[in-house]
């Protein structure tokens, strides 16, 4: 049986890949009642990692698609800990987003709300959540992008 957000994945066109394994000493996830601490998630999509600064060789378009990159990896660790049933999500709680940018680059709000807004059309007011946007001088494997996420499960 198809659950609810799993429909709308695929109405969206989205395919969930398997959750990433952790690239050193952490876990990909925590669960402490019902709340789920899901590990910075990085852009890494089906072609492989999105690397580049946002403000020298990326624009924010490009940006945004590697946060909504993160964002599909978010959901799919998210998967892992709810045992395969993303129903169980009642709520994104936080998304806390780091951008790979030059020191000029001031549109940090703009690029993560890529993810942003894709948790808004996968979980509807469930989506709605705090969040951070931060520039960084750089990321691990200079990728583009790297999101962490909170949510609240039943």
């Amino acid at each position: 049986m198809v659950g609810k957000i799993d429909a709308v994945l695929a109405q969206l066109g989205e395919t969930l890949p398997e959750a990433p394994a952790p690239a050193a000493n952490y876990v990909p996830y925590v669960v402490v009642g019902d709340m789920v601490y899901v590990s910075g998630q990085i852009a890494k999509g089906p072609d492989g990692l999105i690397c580049g600064k946002l403000g020298g060789d990326l624009d924010v378009a490009a940006g945004q698609e590697a946060a909504k990159t993160c964002a599909l990896n978010l959901i799919a660790q998210l998967k892992a800990a709810c045992n395969g049933d993303l129903d169980r999500v009642t709520r994104v709680v936080k998304l806390g987003g780091f951008v790979n940018c030059t020191p000029e680059f001031e549109d940090h709000p703009a690029v993560i709300n890529g993810a942003s807004d894709f948790m808004g059309a996968v979980f509807g007011e469930a989506g709605a959540h705090a969040r951070a946007a931060v520039g960084t001088s750089s990321l691990p494997f200079n990728v583009a992008v790297e999101i962490e996420g909170i949510f609240q499960i039943s």
